[in-house]
């Protein structure tokens, strides 16, 4: 039984993907953005690797039932109707509409993992639900990647800090449960920082999103459990 962190998608190769359980994390903001769509009523989103790809993804849809979103720099991509901003995906905007989202780096940490068999989503928004999941795929697969978007190609805080707990969660009650290194460090990283709150305030996101007064977005993050969905991708889309 083994259980894989990768603090970023550099180096992880379709080969080590295909076919396994893949949880993807994006705390600051695009997987607790995707979980907050889903939860209020969003019928899927599509993420795309680039604003041009999502562009293109949604001329391919029916125009009243699509809503491009993301971020360049933390901010609204310029012509898009929405962000990356959770607060952003009321039910009154996104209920029953697709969004197209691309962003900096959670969406192509998604896309890297789209070889994965489940691909799940995970933020601390719906932490106690996706490890409930966690641990029912190790229990049946023994096996499963936590893919860290990262930031910027390197490590990011809140993204590790996750899925520290995360492994933490998941491996109560397993026996012979091998952890990668970057496994080990995560969980270590959960000594040093007792809540999602204080973790995710040391981490250069949060800072950058504080510098642009969207640390509301910050503390949208550290709550955990505000929704019991555990979102999937499969075939492009997030549902």
């Amino acid at each position: 039984m083994r259980l894989d962190v990768h603090f970023t998608p550099l180096g992880l190769g379709p080969g080590e993907v295909n076919g396994r359980p893949v949880i993807v994390i994006d705390a600051l903001r695009a997987t607790t953005t995707v979980i907050t769509a889903l939860g209020n009523g969003a019928k899927a989103v599509i993420p795309a690797a680039s604003p041009e790809d999502a562009v293109r993804l949604a001329q391919s849809l029916e125009k009243n039932d699509v809503l491009l979103a993301g971020e360049r720099k933390s901010l609204k991509i310029e012509g898009f109707n929405l962000g990356n901003s959770p607060g952003e995906m009321t039910a009154d905007v996104v209920a029953g509409r697709t969004i197209v989202l691309a962003t900096t780096n959670g969406t192509p940490a998604l896309v890297a993992a789209a070889g994965g068999d489940p691909v799940l989503v995970c933020a601390p928004a719906n932490f106690t639900a996706v490890a409930d999941r966690a641990r029912a795929l190790l229990e049946d697969r023994g096996d499963l990647i936590v893919l860290c978007s990262g930031r910027e190609r390197q490590f990011a805080l809140e993204d590790a800090y996750t899925a520290g707990r995360l492994v933490k969660a998941a491996r109560k009650g397993l026996k012979k449960l091998e952890l990668n290194d970057a496994a080990l460090v995560a969980v270590a990283l959960t000594l040093v920082y007792k809540n999602w709150a204080k973790a995710f305030a040391k981490s250069a996101a949060a800072r950058q999103l504080d510098e642009l007064d969207l640390s509301a977005d910050v503390d949208f993050a550290a709550k955990p459990d505000r929704f019991h969905v555990v979102p999937q991708y499969l075939d492009r889309r997030i549902t």
